[in-house]
């Protein structure tokens, strides 16, 4: 009965998205976009990107503009401050377009943005362009801290080397989708990471599996934390996307959970994970909740009623076609 149920909430969101999106093509994130413009803490930002490639990480993600939008509202004080994270080590992983990566450089950070090597051109351009826009318009600040690009398979040693963990933090958007990747992003955050390495991901829910799979992975190994909606910036959130900040568990915990071959060790067995005694408005996340996508498309509903009769901003544009993207897959319109 409740499959049924489901079916005609997302039939009614189909018919109000087709509704409202048909009036304006342009404003979706179309194979036609060839690039996203945002401002960010000041700072307009151009990102190219190629829907059309065959590669998913050449597409600039809604989940990287609302972890960047996150930040520039919870830089002011903090653990986001720019005192807080000014020289900090990052490292970017599945970086894509880059936008995430940036969010943090601009906070002062050192990043490293990565990912495998037939997203690097594209993503070495957007890193070179919005350098150099920054460094023109601010010439003598330094605000900036840096950013560079490097390869990185998940799992492969000679790559986890070359970019020299442990890092402060490690970073990623919207990569989480299919359930064989989840290992090897495992593997690789452990070797990359000490006790004293935070994680913030953002993430997309697209699938119902995919997502329990991912927070029984997090909550077995990590101490995890999701960001309430109070703490995203007012426009750019959504009910699909969540922010999650992590930490390393004590590592003799995390070792017996996993038999990852990249578990980081620890001087010593007795030494904890650093938790954070600033109030990061993140709350612990508890028992898995599996209806976490009807759920959301439940939200999706009063969300696109709300807005039925509103001119669409470009944010909610984007949201919109998203919407109707992951929908079609499973309702077919009469």
């Amino acid at each position: 009965m409740y499959f049924y149920g489901r079916k005609r909430i997302q039939t009614k969101i189909l018919h109000l998205l087709v509704n409202s999106v048909k009036m304006e093509p342009d404003r979706l994130n179309s194979p036609s976009t060839s690039a996203i413009t945002m401002e960010v803490l000041g700072h307009h930002l151009q990102f190219s990107q190629d829907p059309n490639s065959k590669h998913l990480g050449t597409t600039v993600w809604d989940a990287s503009m609302v972890f960047v939008k996150f930040l520039e509202k919870n830089c002011r004080k903090g653990r986001f401050s720019i005192s807080k994270l000014k020289g900090k080590r990052v490292i970017e992983l599945g970086a894509g377009c880059g936008v995430a990566g940036f969010g943090m450089a601009l906070l002062g950070c050192d990043v490293i943005s990565t990912d495998q090597v037939e997203v690097l051109p594209l993503l070495t351009r957007n890193v070179e362009r919005n350098t150099s826009r920054i460094i023109q318009m601010n010439p003598g600040s330094d605000s900036f801290g840096s950013i560079q690009v490097a390869e990185l398979d998940w799992g492969n040693e000679d790559h986890i080397k070359a970019v020299g963990p442990p890092f402060d933090y490690i970073i990623g958007t919207d990569i989480v989708y299919v359930e064989h990747l989840l290992e090897p992003l495992l593997q690789t955050i452990f070797a990359l990471s000490s006790c004293k390495t935070t994680i913030l991901l953002g993430y997309e829910i697209r699938s119902t599996g995919v997502h329990e799979q991912m927070l029984n992975m997090w909550k077995k190994n990590f101490d995890l934390k999701v960001v309430p909606k109070a703490k995203m910036d007012c426009k750019y959130q959504h009910p699909s996307i969540q922010l999650f900040i992590i930490g390393l568990k004590p590592p003799a915990a995390a070792a017996e959970k996993s038999n990852s071959k990249f578990v980081a060790q620890s001087d010593t067995k007795e030494s904890k994970c650093r938790k954070d005694e600033e109030d990061d408005g993140s709350s612990e996340v508890d028992e898995l909740d599996t209806s976490t996508v009807e759920k959301v498309e439940e939200e999706e509903l009063l969300v696109v009623r709300r807005n039925q009769n509103r001119k669409l901003s470009d944010w909610d544009a984007r949201r919109y076609g998203s919407m109707a993207a992951r929908l079609l897959r499973d309702v077919k319109l009469p």
